[in-house]
């Protein structure tokens, strides 16, 4: 994610807290909240033991019981 990016979302982050977001700003944070999760869901960690854990399984679920 470039700087410029990770700047907007800092931005409406504290437009959210201030004041609020406008619809399009809100599914702006949504489709971004969807891409880093289907990123990390498909982010593979190999133990030392050898053994691969996705992450997606081990905390996908977490957050889909959530609502995140």
């Amino acid at each position: 994610m470039d700087q410029q990016k990770i700047k907007r979302i800092n931005e409406l982050y504290k437009k959210s807290k201030a004041e609020g977001l406008t619809d399009a700003e809100r599914k702006y944070m949504e489709l971004v909240r969807r891409n880093l999760r289907g990123q990390l869901n498909n982010i593979d960690i190999e133990q030392k033991d050898g053994t691969v854990i996705n992450l997606g399984e081990k905390y996908g679920a977490k957050f889909e019981k959530k609502g995140n």
